[in-house]
């Protein structure tokens, strides 16, 4: 049996603001100093227009912030700089995690990664207070107010998690309410949000304490993953995602806005799981999943930043394999795996979403207006364990006048899929330049043309979709006859 869709040219549904292009994430702060993530940043820029990034740890010891020397507390913003002016000279600027606790003021000596960053309160919150002013008073001084005023300053990270927050709820909101107040003694307009939280968390009870106790807040983030909850203690990836709900993540961005009291929401962490070694994050089952993912988005957020665009990433251990199922959208050679392409189709999207009338257990279509013509995107996305196969889709565009071409790009286990040829060539954990560029070659997205009917003023398309695929169709428009006399 077909999946059937049909969309009205010329009723557009609303806007599609590329809310996901706000942000992408990334590992923590040091890792910016790279020259090889650097490239990468730019090059994500560049093709799939990330605006913001946010990463771990700009407060940490191995950033050198804030250090104690001889019993005085020593600032040095120097690596932080570094950090900001790269982004600035590229078009991009921060979505700053106030994190972690630099040692001089750690209450504690509980630490969480590789690279034992402190989760703890400070000693003294005032000592906290006084290091956010600073930072941003410093920031507002060499970039200038009007700038700063475009960042986002979100306090901590996933604090409802002891691994990252090992006091009280009521301590970080004490951590956040310092850090809020002395950000506004800087500059009213500096924006920021919390409570950073995992899994949907806290939002009510953070918004309440805010308006109990006055604390400015501008915006709401949270994080969540389709391996959040479910399944039970000790179950691998595939059986957590096994027992998740399709179209879960939605659900949840939906009950976030609602619980958000008009306040923007912001999810500054997201992906197809949880698991920082997770092979699906390198199949196109990865791209079927953002697809899906972020067009469900659309109308809720503000942001959804993906977690991360690149798997210079370091929580764990620094991998050498090419293709170990880490969080990001690029390799460690700068490879784009399917979920990068995935982006790459998001971004090509117009602005004028249509409406799309058609339901199907595992395949979804959007249609989308553009300057040209229109774009058509499937994705055909099952959970793992549940059943998914190759689906014959028909797709019906009424009101568009004749194309001149249509032209369809896919990402499935055949096309823009580099791992599969890693995997042919024998999966060699350390690569030469030729083999790069080779799986480079592989990864690419390539158009080709795609046949179509046209009749009675309706297009037709006819489209084979295999399990866990994306595809997208170009279709560029004759223009309208003119009437003017």
């Amino acid at each position: 049996m077909s999946a059937i869709f049909t969309a009205d040219f010329l009723a557009p549904l609303g806007p599609l603001n590329h809310f996901w292009e706000h942000t992408v994430g990334s590992d923590h702060a040091p890792v910016a100093l790279r020259a090889d993530w650097r490239e990468q940043l730019r090059t994500a820029h560049d093709e799939l227009g990330f605006r913001h990034v946010r990463f771990h740890g700009l407060l940490s010891d191995d950033m050198g912030t804030l250090i104690c020397h001889r019993q005085k507390l020593v600032y040095s913003f120097f690596n932080c700089d570094s950090i900001i002016d790269f982004l600035l000279s590229i078009d991009m600027r921060p979505f700053v995690e106030l994190s972690f606790m630099p040692a001089a003021l750690a209450s504690g000596d509980e630490t969480v990664f590789r690279y034992r960053a402190n989760v703890t309160p400070p000693w003294d919150y005032r000592q906290w207070s006084a290091l956010i002013g600073k930072l941003a008073a410093h920031w507002v001084e060499r970039y200038g107010v009007n700038e700063v005023r475009k960042w986002f300053f979100e306090v901590w990270n996933e604090p409802n998690l002891k691994v990252f927050w090992p006091a009280s709820r009521e301590a970080y909101f004490e951590l956040y309410r310092h850090a809020a107040v002395a950000l506004k003694a800087v500059d009213e307009k500096l924006k920021v949000g919390g409570p950073a939280t995992a899994m949907n968390a806290w939002i009510c009870d953070f918004l309440e304490f805010c308006q109990r106790e006055a604390v400015p807040v501008d915006f709401v983030s949270t994080h969540h993953y389709p391996t959040d909850a479910f399944g039970e203690p000790g179950d691998d990836t595939v059986t957590q995602l096994s027992k998740s709900r399709r179209s879960a993540l939605r659900e949840q961005a939906r009950a976030s806005r609602d619980s958000a009291r008009g306040k923007p929401v912001y999810y500054t962490e997201w992906n197809s799981s949880s698991n920082p070694r997770d092979p699906l994050h390198d199949e196109p089952y990865a791209a079927a999943f953002v697809i899906k993912t972020v067009m469900e988005a659309n109308g809720l957020v503000e942001g959804y930043s993906y977690w991360t665009f690149s798997d210079i990433f370091e929580e764990i251990y620094f991998p050498s394999v090419p293709f170990h199922g880490g969080f990001g959208l690029l390799t460690l050679h700068g490879i784009a795996k399917p979920a990068y392409r995935a982006f790459q189709l998001l971004h090509r999207l117009g602005e004028a979403r249509l409406n799309v009338e058609g339901k199907h257990a595992t395949v979804d279509a959007w249609a989308v207006r553009n300057h040209r013509g229109a774009a058509i995107l499937l994705s055909n996305f099952a959970l793992p364990r549940h059943p998914v196969a190759e689906e014959r889709v028909q797709f019906t565009l009424a009101g568009a006048s004749e194309p001149e071409s249509a032209t369809i790009a896919r990402i499935d286990q055949d096309h823009a899929n580099a791992k599969k040829l890693w995997q042919a060539m024998g999966e060699p954990e350390y690569l030469s330049a030729g083999e790069v560029t080779r799986l480079k070659d592989a990864s690419v997205l390539r158009e080709t043309g795609q046949p179509f009917d046209y009749r009675d003023g309706c297009l037709y398309l006819d489209i084979r979709l295999p399990p866990q695929a994306v595809a997208a169709i170009s279709v560029i428009l004759r223009p309208q006859p003119s009437h003017d006399r």
